[in-house]
């Protein structure tokens, strides 16, 4: 484990939880049409997912405030959290582009929680605002990141494609979650609520697709920006994380692929036939075992965020 395992721990949080805020709700937008949200069960998932979203915007405040505290000791060296004064926190939020990020990303949060609030009965504008602030609160993380790294234009082509990646992760990584609440045992138990989960699972294949070739192309392009043609890196610490979790994005492929040439065509073929329960427990598995693999992933980028990717 790295010495600031600390930052670690809170670059993993934020990750998982702003993807879960920005994605959730976006899969709900696009896999679940008019009719699955109008059907009673559906309704049940669309307000969990809707709650899901809720606190993970609470969340995120709570893991930002801390983040900027954490932030502002290892800047300062400072041995305790008391010891920092207004000062330091006015110097990296009005100073420095990391800190202007921070900013941007509290108000995104507090704008999801007050949608949250507004919008309580409107439950299509809800899920529309919260995907939309949700994406801005995600993209800051990318100046805290490598892609900050770059000044001028270079910088700027590597930012937007850093945003891309984690905008293009956050959706792979919220259907995730959606889809696994969607196939639990408990909301899975109905011929209705099988057939919005089969439904969604076909309909999630072509996005599903064009997410690949955007980690894929967003990922080669960084790797470009961080390292340049060059494999050294391979031979360090960054490298070998890099190269495990391009091992895990692998096994990631090879599940999904499996969810959709396979367990999902058996899905609809077993609601077609009436005996869907084996079907049903196969995909829940499979998703299961695709979204810990992601977990795992991010752990791995939150690792990679604070080593440097050049032979010492």
């Amino acid at each position: 484990m790295p010495e600031d395992w600390l930052s670690v721990v809170l670059r993993f949080a934020l990750h998982l939880d702003l993807m879960i805020l920005f994605g959730v709700p976006l899969f709900s937008i696009y896999a679940l049409g008019p009719a699955d949200r109008a059907s009673a069960r559906t309704s049940v998932v669309s307000r969990r997912n809707s709650r899901l979203a809720q606190a993970s915007a609470v969340a995120g405040v709570v893991l930002s405030l801390w983040d900027i505290v954490a932030m502002a000791e290892s800047m300062t060296g400072a041995t305790t959290y008391t010891t920092l004064t207004g000062h330091v926190f006015n110097m990296i939020l009005t100073g420095t582009a990391v800190g202007t990020a921070w900013m941007v990303r509290m108000v995104a949060l507090a704008t999801c929680l007050a949608m949250a609030v507004a919008w309580r009965r409107r439950a299509d504008r809800k899920r529309i605002g919260l995907a939309a602030v949700g994406a801005i609160a995600l993209a800051t993380l990318a100046w805290s990141g490598h892609g900050a790294m770059d000044d001028g234009l270079r910088g700027t082509f590597h930012l937007v494609i850093d945003i891309a990646h984690l905008l293009a992760a956050g959706m792979w990584v919220g259907a995730l979650v959606a889809f696994v609440l969607l196939s639990s045992a408990r909301c899975a138990d109905t011929a209705g609520a099988v057939q919005t989960l089969s439904r969604a699972a076909s309909g999630f294949a072509t996005i599903g697709t064009g997410i690949v070739g955007v980690l894929i192309a967003t990922g080669v392009a960084n790797y470009a920006f961080v390292v340049g043609p060059t494999l050294d890196t391979f031979a360090t610490p960054y490298g070998w994380l890099l190269l495990g979790k391009l091992m895990l994005f692998a096994g990631m492929l090879v599940l999904a692929a499996g969810n959709r040439y396979r367990l999902s065509p058996r899905l609809a073929a077993a609601i077609r036939m009436g005996d869907y329960a084996s079907a049903v427990r196969a995909l829940r598995n499979s998703l299961r075992a695709e979204a810990c693999v992601a977990v795992v992933i991010l752990a791995l980028v939150a690792w990679l965020g604070v080593l440097s990717p050049l032979p010492s």
